[in-house]
C-alpha cells in the first residue's frame, strides 16, 4: 500500500479514529449493511498577482465527516462539520434514514463490486515542503521576482503570475475493516504574458509548467525548470506577436505533451468513464459515443496507441492508496493497440459491467460531498525501447504544425467531435521549424484523429500533465487529475484559421 512515515498537520488521527467508530456502530444499529466514513481536512490557496503587485489571496479550510451507507440496496448519504461523537452518531442515523427515504423511489437494487479489507494503510503523496505553510510573503516575493523579470523585456504589457496550492488530508474507514490515512499536496504556479501592439494587436502566453503532486520545492526547480521557461517566454510571446497567420487546410501535427494532455483528458478520459458511457451523465456534460458494446471491438486509434488509467502515478493529481469507497489503487488497462479494452469504474458501475472488481475511481472533493467515479491518471503509453525524439518526429514532416501549450478547446457532448487551440504552433517545412504562426485551430473528431496518429515519441519526450478542476456531477464537484503522453506524429489534421472564422 506504499506505507510511508507522516504526520497529519490539521487533522487530529485520534480524534478520527474515534468518531469513526461511532459513526460505524451507529450506522450498523440503525441497520446498515455497509458504512463508509471519510474525515477530511482539506487546505487550499490561491496567491495572484497582477504586474507584480498582489492583486488576490485567499486561504480556507474545509473541516468535515461524509457517511455513507447501504441499506436493503440502497445508498444514503449524510455530511456535517460539527465533529462532536453525538453529533456524528447523528449523521450515520441520517444517512440510513435517507437511504431509506430513497428506497420508495429507486427501482433497481444497488450492488457492489466486492473489495477485500486492506487493514490498516498510512500514505502520503511526496513532497518535500508543504506549500500551504509557506508563508504569503514568501509565495509574493517568488511571484513578484517572475513577474518583473518577464515584464523587464521591451515589448512585454502585462503580467499575471499565480500559485494555487492544496493539502487534502483524509482518514477513510468502513465497516469492512480497511482503515486509511492519506495525505495529499499539490501545486500549481503558473505565469501569463501579455502583449499590446497597435497595429498587430494582442497576444498572451502562459508557462506550460504543468500542476503537479509535488511541494514547494516545485517552484525552485525540482520537477521543471522555471528559470528556463521564464527567461524564453517573453520572446516566444513576441514572435508570435509578430508571426503570420496560418492558411487553413490539412496538415500533419507534431503535438507536444504540453498540449496533447487536454485532448487527452476530454476526447479519452471522460470518453472512458463508465458512468458517463452508461449514460448517466446525460444531463450534464454529455454521455460518450464510447459506449459498452463497443468494449472490446472499437477502433479508438492507430496501434501505436496504448492508455492506461493510474491511480498509482508518482505525483499524478489522481494518486492515492485507497480511493473513496475502499478500493486499493491500481493501474489498469483502457486502450490496447487502438482498441477500447477498459473503462473507469467505481464499485456500482463495476457491478453493473459484470467485472469482479472496481479499479478503484471513486471520489469526493469534499467531506460533504458524496464520492461519485473520477477520472484516474489516464495517459498515453510512448514507445517502447528508444523511441524517437520530438525532432526525430519533426524531421519526418514535409508540411506541418508544432503544437506546444494548451489554451482554449470545445468538444460535443458525445466525446466524439472536437476542436482545440494552443499557446505556440511552429511551421514545419522540410523537416525543420520555421517560425512561429498564429491563429490556429486543430479540428477532428475523437477516432479519427488517434487513427491517423502514425507515431508516439519515446520516454525521454513524456511528461506528467494535468488539471487542478476537472468538473463533473450535480451537484457539481471538481477533481484534480493528471495526463501523461509523449510528443505524438498525426497525420493530415483539419487546421482552422481562428482569427478567419471569428468574422475578424
Amino acid at each position: 500500500m506504499g506505507l510511508v512515515p507522516m504526520a497529519f498537520t490539521t487533522l487530529d488521527e485520534d480524534l478520527a479514529r474515534h468518531l469513526s467508530t461511532v459513526a460505524l456502530e451507529a450506522a450498523h444499529r440503525a441497520g446498515a449493511s455497509l458504512t463508509q466514513v471519510r474525515i477530511e481536512s482539506i487546505r487550499d490557496q490561491y496567491v495572484g498577482l497582477r504586474d507584480g503587485e498582489l492583486e488576490t489571496s485567499s486561504d480556507r479550510s474545509t473541516f468535515g465527516i461524509g457517511i455513507r451507507v447501504l441499506v436493503d440496496g440502497v445508498f444514503g448519504f449524510a455530511a456535517a462539520d460539527d465533529v462532536d461523537p453525538d453529533a456524528v452518531a447523528g449523521v450515520a442515523a441520517r444517512a440510513v434514514a435517507t437511504a431509506r427515504s430513497v428506497a420508495r423511489a429507486q427501482r433497481r437494487r444497488v450492488e457492489l463490486a466486492p473489495e477485500p479489507s486492506h487493514g490498516e494503510v498510512r500514505w502520503s503523496s511526496p513532497f518535500v515542503v508543504d506549500p500551504t505553510e509557506v508563508p504569503l510573503a514568501d509565495k509574493v516575493d517568488v511571484l513578484a521576482g517572475w513577474s518583473r523579470r518577464v515584464l523587464g523585456v521591451a515589448g512585454v504589457s502585462h503580467v499575471s503570475a499565480s500559485v494555487m496550492c492544496v493539502n487534502e488530508e483524509k482518514f477513510y474507514a468502513d465497516s469492512a475493516g480497511t482503515t486509511a490515512l492519506q495525505r495529499r499536496v499539490r501545486i500549481h504556479p503558473s505565469l501569463e504574458a501579455m502583449a499590446v501592439h497597435e497595429t498587430l494587436g494582442m497576444e498572451t502566453m502562459a508557462t506550460t509548467a504543468p500542476p503537479v503532486g509535488r511541494g514547494w520545492e516545485y517552484l525552485s526547480g525540482t520537477g521543471w525548470d522555471f528559470d528556463a521557461e521564464l527567461a524564453q517566454l517573453p520572446h516566444d510571446l513576441l514572435e508570435k506577436l509578430h508571426a503570420p497567420s496560418v492558411a487553413a487546410g490539412r496538415y500533419d501535427l507534431v503535438i507536444d505533451p504540453t498540449n496533447l494532455w487536454l485532448t487527452i483528458h476530454e476526447s479519452i478520459g471522460h470518453a472512458t468513464e463508465l458512468d458517463r458511457a452508461l449514460g448517466y451523465e446525460a444531463a450534464y456534460a454529455g454521455t460518450s459515443f464510447a459506449t459498452p458494446d463497443k468494449l472490446g471491438t472499437l477502433r479508438y486509434g492507430s496501434s501505436v496507441m496504448n492508455v492506461t488509467g493510474d491511480r498509482t502515478a508518482e505525483h499524478g493529481l489522481a494518486t492515492v492508496a485507497i480511493d473513496d469507497e475502499g478500493v486499493a489503487a491500481q493501474s489498469f488497462d483502457i486502450i490496447d493497440s487502438g482498441t477500447l479494452v477498459g473503462y473507469q469504474l467505481d464499485r456500482a458501475t463495476a457491478a453493473v459491467a459484470g467485472r469482479d472488481r472496481s479499479n478503484g475511481c471513486a471520489f469526493a472533493d469534499s467531506p460533504l460531498h458524496v464520492p461519485i467515479q473520477r477520472m484516474a491518471n489516464v495517459s498515453l503509453a510512448p514507445a517502447p525501447g528508444e523511441g524517437p525524439s520530438t525532432e526525430d518526429l519533426i524531421g519526418g514532416v514535409d508540411r506541418g504544425i508544432f503544437v506546444v501549450g494548451d489554451k482554449s478547446w470545445s468538444i460535443d457532448m458525445q466525446r466524439y467531435n472536437f476542436q482545440f487551440t494552443g499557446q505556440r504552433f511552429y511551421e514545419i517545412r522540410g523537416g525543420r521549424i520555421a517560425g512561429q504562426l498564429r491563429d490556429v485551430a486543430y479540428q477532428a473528431t475523437t477516432t479519427d484523429f488517434w487513427g491517423q496518429m502514425e507515431a508516439v515519441g519515446g520516454a525521454q519526450t513524456y511528461l506528467l500533465a494535468g488539471a487542478f478542476n476537472c468538473g463533473k456531477g450535480q451537484p457539481g464537484q471538481v477533481a484534480p487529475v493528471s495526463h501523461g503522453c509523449p510528443s505524438v506524429l498525426v497525420r493530415d489534421v483539419a487546421i482552422l484559421n481562428t482569427k478567419a472564422e471569428g468574422g475578424r
